[in-house]
């Protein structure tokens, strides 16, 4: 990674890319990467996809149809974890070759127009130095960003605010600043530390809590005026329907891979919008800037650049803090 990410959970300085190409008897190959975190996991993965594609090998391209395939084939195991991360990559590969069956653009296959999506840098501003910090969110605002996104978590909160602070003082008073905390708190801590920065001019304040404590980010959400963010972690829709029942956050961002691939997404888009839920992309740029403009509660795409190394038209810096979903 151009750009190692330290976070309260552990420092990533390779990201771990499985690259899957779905051949179709047509000529039409579908493509999708997983990112599996730990190098371990992806030849963990691999296992499961080539047993999946044994499933499937003689099914017609019809994402619906696969998935109940799948999932019953492995029901016994359950789909979660690192399987159901599989299966969310054929979804994609599924939905890709679909959309270059027919010359469109996965956005506009999908029934939207493609256009631009408001992005924010997410490539770095780790658990480093306060001084560091403003170096680097200065150098993450070149290209036209116009948000960028911070880790907190450090081993004290003067510490965060310090960071947060020599940051603000950096950037344009315009430049929105949004703040991760990856899980890294107690719910008492999280009070602690949240009511400390919530007059900080911070556009959210993400996972300060474990994930699945949707009572807990509730009472988060119902304390503070800086809004809460969650969903990275979304183990499929049902999560999300589960965390909106119980007003856990006022965003919401699922995760392309977590969240069951286009198929997932797409239904997760449509809880969104019944909850009146702005709900923004976790990794993933280059799917999830057409997976957002045929989102109707779209809010924020995070752009990473973490796959550009295996693209062969890599992403650069979106002018004006903005990304057009590109034809696959």
């Amino acid at each position: 990674m151009a750009r190692p990410l330290g976070t309260s959970a552990q420092t990533i300085r390779h990201a771990p890319l499985l690259l899957i190409d779905l051949d179709t008897a047509e000529g039409v190959t579908g493509r999708a990467y997983l990112f599996c975190y730990l190098q371990a996991v992806s030849a963990a993965v691999a296992r499961i996809l080539e047993a999946a594609f044994e499933v499937i090998a003689d099914a017609r391209v019809a994402p619906l149809d696969i998935g109940t395939t799948l999932a019953r084939h492995f029901r016994l195991i359950g789909v979660r974890g690192i399987v159901a991360m599989a299966l969310a990559g054929i979804d994609v590969a599924c939905w890709d070759a679909l959309a270059i069956a027919a010359g469109m653009p996965l956005a506009a296959f999908l029934g939207a127009a493609p256009k631009p999506i408001r992005a924010y840098n997410s490539n770095g501003l780790g658990l480093i130095e306060a001084d560091a910090a403003a170096d680097e969110a200065e150098e993450l605002l070149a290209g036209g960003f116009e948000a960028i996104k911070m880790r907190l978590g450090r081993p004290t909160l003067e510490a965060d605010l310090a960071a947060i602070r020599a940051v603000r003082k950096r950037v344009p008073d315009e430049i929105k600043i949004m703040v991760d905390f990856n899980q890294a708190l107690t719910l008492a801590e999280a009070k602690r530390r949240c009511h400390a920065i919530d007059g900080e001019g911070i556009y959210w304040i993400e996972e300060p809590i474990r994930h699945d404590d949707y009572a807990g980010c509730a009472e988060l959400a119902r304390e503070l005026d800086t809004p809460i963010q969650i969903g990275e972690n979304f183990a499929g829709p049902q999560a999300m329907a589960a965390a909106i029942a119980a007003r856990a956050a006022d965003y919401m961002m699922p995760d392309l891979e977590r969240i069951g691939g286009v198929t997932g997404w797409l239904k997760a888009s449509a809880l969104a919008e019944t909850a009146g839920i702005e709900i923004s992309s976790h990794l993933f740029p280059e799917a999830s800037a057409h997976l957002l403009a045929a989102s109707p509660t779209a809010q924020w795409l995070e752009y990473v650049d973490w796959a550009n190394p295996i693209l062969w038209q890599p992403s650069t810096a979106p002018h004006k803090s903005r990304t057009d979903p590109e034809p696959a």
